[in-house]
């Protein structure tokens, strides 16, 4: 039997990492221990993952425990996958709406930039503290965390533990499949390589029966204007730099200097919602947060179908693979223990990762194209200096993270960074417990 902790039970990851883990095949029973600190959002999880269980006919081979306090349920746990929102939606405005004030426009805002910086702030201290409770209480487990900032958080974990810690996204299944949709070809025909950090990965090598698909997309998306409209911002800069990226244009646009630092050039280059809206996420949030709770409710209340299909993400794939010994190739966040030659061998890169009945093994990728590496270096350094500010509880040492962040820099001086800081600071103190 196979026992699995679920962080942060409230969060939309909820739906598809249990529907995923209960359609294991080889893995017929198991525990399923579903945490959140927030009661009645974790009986909505439970109301749907037990739907979920009924519904696969598996109601009998899992079982299903909750708890607002992880201590109860954590001790011998095999896998613990982290999901947690440290706030809620509580500061998602200060977030977004103070940095606006100074001209730093965020689409997302929640991985890098100061949405991201603030939000590592109120997060990483209490995953250190969850860190450690599972140092105590599961020194087996591994751990799979999907909270953001990625690699800020994966920092930080290497930082206090020494358990399997990787971090997951689904940017690079998704960026591929978009990848094989723009050139036209057969998903399952394309070759790709893709390493670099999470959000800012690069395909390195883009692949058909031989032929190299880059000059193809480039000649594609300038003559194609309706091609650019779907990634405006990753096709540009693929253009200029060489490589398409793993992040939504909306996204990176947050990652580089180029494209938000003024009105005019968002709106040459950014779109609506993910494409770059302006406070998109912080308009959003919210509402998204209320939709996902009225929904589970509405299904355990036989008012609305409930679906259940295998989903992209890794972490049922990956407790199969070390369970059952079927060796698995995932992307994930991890140490650079030399992987990428030419990044920093002291922060976190996402590359291959293989698992299998030995563990998770990192696997070698080599060096990227300088251009790429020069702008992953950027932001290492950025996720280096806030890792460290959180788990030292360092104010002025998160306060320079914010300083060299690149599109921050590119807009405001640092008077103006430092004034944002201290005011973004002051109306988030409640949520800053490890400062």
């Amino acid at each position: 039997m196979v026992r699995i902790v679920m962080l942060g039970a409230g969060s939309g990851f909820t739906h598809n990492l249990s529907g995923d883990i209960m359609q294991l095949e080889g893995i017929e029973e198991g525990e399923i221990s579903l945490v959140d600190i927030d009661a009645r959002r974790l009986r909505l999880a439970e109301g749907l993952v037990r739907r979920i269980a009924e519904t696969l006919g598996k109601d009998k081979a899992w079982t299903i425990r909750t708890a607002t306090d992880r201590r109860r349920v954590l001790e011998g746990a095999d896998f613990v996958v982290n999901t947690i929102e440290v706030s809620g939606a509580q500061t998602v405005r200060v977030d977004n709406d103070i940095p606006l004030q100074y001209g730093v426009s965020q689409c997302i805002g929640d991985t890098i930039g100061p949405g991201g910086i603030f939000k590592a702030m109120r997060t990483v201290p209490v995953w250190t503290e969850v860190l450690r409770d599972i140092g105590r209480m599961a020194p087996n487990a591994y751990i799979l965390n999907y909270t953001n900032p990625m690699s800020i958080m994966t920092h930080a974990a290497m930082l206090v533990t020494d358990q399997p810690v990787v971090g997951l996204c689904h940017s690079v299944q998704g960026s591929s499949r978009n990848l094989a949709d723009y050139a036209g070809v057969p998903y399952d025909e394309m070759a790709w390589q893709c390493a670099g950090l999470n959000h800012m990965a690069w395909f390195t090598r883009y692949e058909h029966e031989g032929e190299d698909l880059y000059p193809r997309l480039k000649a594609k998306v300038v003559r194609d204007k309706k091609l650019w409209e779907r990634d405006p911002v990753r096709f540009d800069f693929m253009l200029h730099f060489g490589y398409f990226v793993t992040e939504s244009s909306g996204h990176f646009s947050e990652y580089v200097p180029y494209y938000r630092k003024r009105t005019e050039l968002r709106r040459k280059y950014c779109r609506e919602k993910y494409l770059g809206g302006d406070s998109f996420y912080a308009d959003e949030w919210p509402g998204w947060r209320k939709a996902a709770d009225d929904r589970r409710r509405r299904i355990m209340q036989g008012k609305e179908q409930l679906t259940i299909r295998r989903s992209h993400e890794y972490a049922s794939s990956i407790i199969q693979a070390v369970r059952l010994d079927r060796p698995l190739v995932f992307h994930g966040s991890t140490w650079n223990t030399g992987l990428i030659d030419n990044l920093p061998f002291d922060g976190v890169v996402e590359v291959p990762v293989l698992a299998d009945k030995m563990g998770l093994r990192p696997c070698h990728f080599g060096a990227l194209p300088e251009q790429c590496a020069a702008l992953n270096r950027q932001h290492m350094a950025v996720n280096k200096l806030t890792a460290e500010a959180c788990v030292e509880g360092d104010r002025q040492k998160a306060l320079h993270a914010l300083l060299l962040d690149p599109l921050t820099a590119a807009v405001c001086s640092p008077a103006e960074i430092r004034e944002m800081f201290d005011r973004m600071f002051k109306a988030e103190r409640r949520f800053l417990k490890g400062f």
